[in-house]
């Protein structure tokens, strides 16, 4: 299959290795003046650590007519409605994968697409660019993939095809949205307390901070509610005793190399910044109260949120 992949971002990066080593034909579109020849990667992918500089075909334009099978999106929440509108009129006869997490309605953010080409997916990978440019992250051996309450489509069948030969282990969810809500809240209650102990990675190390994240993610449990969501899935997790979930964290960083690997080069601080923001913003405007996030709130930009 020829693969488009959207810019050179951490997780698309990774997984357009890895498809590349399945077989599929990999190219990136990137900004004018970001074109280069290779990617140096230092990355775990399904156990197996690489690292190579990589040779890799980027263009820094993208005709309406192209020829591309699929084109992977996997952008920040905060980025996808620019790519979103630049895409409009570029998907050709292409599915285009989207491939990342959401705060507002995931269908409504992609309106300006053409909807029947559309496939719904969700990365299992970590990392960040260190100062000399070179990848460092992990990929992981399972990929969700959703739809919003109907089967997959033929297109998205194919999609969940090409991960499937490549190796990933396929999890579908038929409620996406109610899944990428939750998965959104737990991350804000976990990158808060990033906040306060300066990384991801110093946070899933430290059984205090470890302890800390558990009370945020369970005080935006009402932020979800509110939603009409029950607290279920990988926030159920949480109901757990705090000391035994920070155990849990502290025990899969000392084991799991990769998961060690590429949380402590996690470096994108925006992102950090942004899951608290989106959830502190819905908790003020519904009159949720919120104080350990609010809390934290110094350490954004509150601009919009107020």
């Amino acid at each position: 299959m020829k693969i488009l992949i959207f810019g050179r971002g951490v997780i698309s990066t990774q997984y357009a290795y890895a498809l590349e080593q399945a077989g599929h034909t990999i190219a990136f579109y990137v900004r004018p003046g970001k074109k280069a020849d290779t990617i140096p990667l230092n990355i775990y992918i399904k156990g197996k650590y690489i690292d190579t500089m990589w040779k890799v075909t980027m263009q820094e334009e993208l005709p309406v007519n192209h020829d591309y099978d699929l084109i992977m999106v996997s952008v920040q929440h905060y980025q996808f409605a620019n790519v979103a509108a630049f895409l409009a009129d570029k998907a050709s006869a292409a599915t285009i994968l989207i491939f990342n997490n959401f705060w507002k309605d995931p269908v409504e953010e992609a309106a300006l697409l053409p909807q029947a080409q559309l496939a719904w997916g969700f990365p299992m990978a970590a990392g960040g660019f260190d100062q000399q440019g070179v990848l460092k992250g992990a990929l992981f051996g399972s990929v969700h993939f959703g739809t919003f309450g109907t089967l997959p489509t033929a297109r998205e069948m194919a999609v969940r095809q090409v991960f499937k030969t490549s190796g990933f282990r396929i999890i579908e969810h038929r409620d996406f949205k109610t899944w990428l809500s939750i998965h959104f809240v737990v991350n804000a209650g976990l990158l808060s307390q990033a906040l306060h102990a300066g990384s991801l990675g110093l946070l899933l190390a430290s059984k205090k901070h470890g302890k800390q994240a558990v009370l945020n993610v369970r005080e935006l449990f009402p932020v979800l509610q509110q939603r009409g969501i029950k607290v279920q899935g990988e926030a159920a997790l949480f109901k757990l005793p705090p000391w035994l979930v920070s155990l849990l964290m502290r025990t899969v960083m000392k084991l799991n190399a990769g998961f060690r690997h590429s949380l402590l080069n996690h470096s994108n601080a925006e992102e950090v910044r942004s899951y608290g923001q989106e959830v502190l913003a819905e908790a003020r405007a519904k009159g949720i109260a919120v104080p350990r996030l609010e809390a934290t709130a110094h350490f954004f930009d509150l601009k919009d949120c107020r």
